[in-house]
């Protein structure tokens, strides 16, 4: 069973529009719901996938009572902490005719010490019958910074695959921890460390400096662009497929969930990470979240490149990945 763990999660309104006119009063042709937040993501995607897991979230008030309702009707399993405050929402505006999507945050629900020590301490006590423990999104501020780290800590006593896909202020101290598995996209690592990875010397550095902390898998992606990747010392460019690009939200817990499918199917390296590319472009390219099938990304798994950078690695065996 997979654990999936999301601190800020969202409620997402959307508005379908024809034609959008900007400054002018426009008129949906349709509206809904939609339940979100990165980890939230990634469970929607594993059951896609046929993979067991269950989601770990804060909800509170009006907003989070939908977005239970809302996963409960995709079959959804998830386990909640009460809170005092709303779950924070969005507003999407998604143009059909224009293939873009307009998004309005709200502001992040505020967590109380009270409420962040139990959403820790459920946490704890479910980490030991999970295969795997993923921890996605941001922190909705100070009260919760010290959840993901001490979970990573937990999680090692366990002898856990830990997959990392978060940023902001606490994100260092989550490196400090060495979770086995980490994904950013280069905006996020370049905004919370202030390490400009753009340049290929600089990001050969980051991607050392993390493994050197004992994190043993590294992605960090950007859009449609080429990524990077490492597997112990050994260094990788990824080459997505071509896609025509709808929208890109969700497009990495897309990829999340493909490398988590690789890992609970032991598959070799090069096999998962061209199942989770696949998987992150046919997301990109609709308006939906993390609805990806297998089938849909058969078409796309061979147009995925993966590169070593520097020497290569000679694969004797598939099993375990992470080890």
């Amino acid at each position: 069973m997979v654990l999936t763990i999301t601190l800020n999660p969202l409620l997402e309104k959307r508005f379908l529009v024809n034609n959008l006119e900007v400054g002018k009063s426009n008129k949906s042709t349709s509206e809904y719901y939609y339940a979100g937040g990165k980890g939230i993501n990634v469970s929607r995607q594993l059951n896609n996938l046929g993979i067991e897991n269950q989601a770990l979230f804060f909800a509170g008030g009006g907003s989070g009572k939908i977005l239970r309702k809302i996963l409960g009707e995709e079959s959804v399993s998830f386990s909640i902490v009460n809170t005092k405050a709303d779950t924070r929402t969005a507003s999407l505006i998604i143009d059909n005719d224009a293939r873009n999507i307009t998004t309005v945050f709200g502001m992040n629900s505020i967590i109380d010490k009270r409420e962040a020590d139990e959403l820790l301490s459920r946490a704890v006590r479910m980490i030991p019958n999970a295969s795997t423990i993923v921890l996605s999104g941001s922190s909705p501020g100070k009260s919760t910074d010290h959840i993901f780290p001490s979970l990573i800590e937990e999680a090692h006593k366990h002898d856990k695959t830990i997959i990392l896909d978060t940023y902001g202020p606490h994100l260092w101290n989550c490196y400090e921890k060495a979770p086995t598995v980490i994904h950013n996209n280069f905006h996020e690592i370049i905004s919370s460390t202030k390490v400009n990875i753009k340049e290929r010397s600089t990001l050969l550095e980051f991607i050392k400096t993390l493994y050197d902390k004992g994190i043993k898998l590294g992605f960090i992606t950007d859009s449609k662009n080429k990524a990077a990747a490492f597997k112990f010392d050994f260094n990788y460019e990824i080459i997505p497929p071509r896609i025509d690009t709808f929208d890109s939200t969700g497009s990495g817990d897309a990829f999340v969930a493909g490398i988590v499918y690789g890992l609970e199917k032991s598959m070799v390296f090069e096999n998962f990470v061209s199942v989770a590319s696949a998987m992150g472009a046919v997301n990109a390219a609709r308006s939906s979240v993390c609805d990806v099938e297998l089938y849909e990304i058969d078409p796309l798994k061979d147009q995925v490149k993966i590169v070593p950078i520097g020497k290569k690695m000679k694969l004797i065996d598939d099993s375990p990945t992470t080890d």
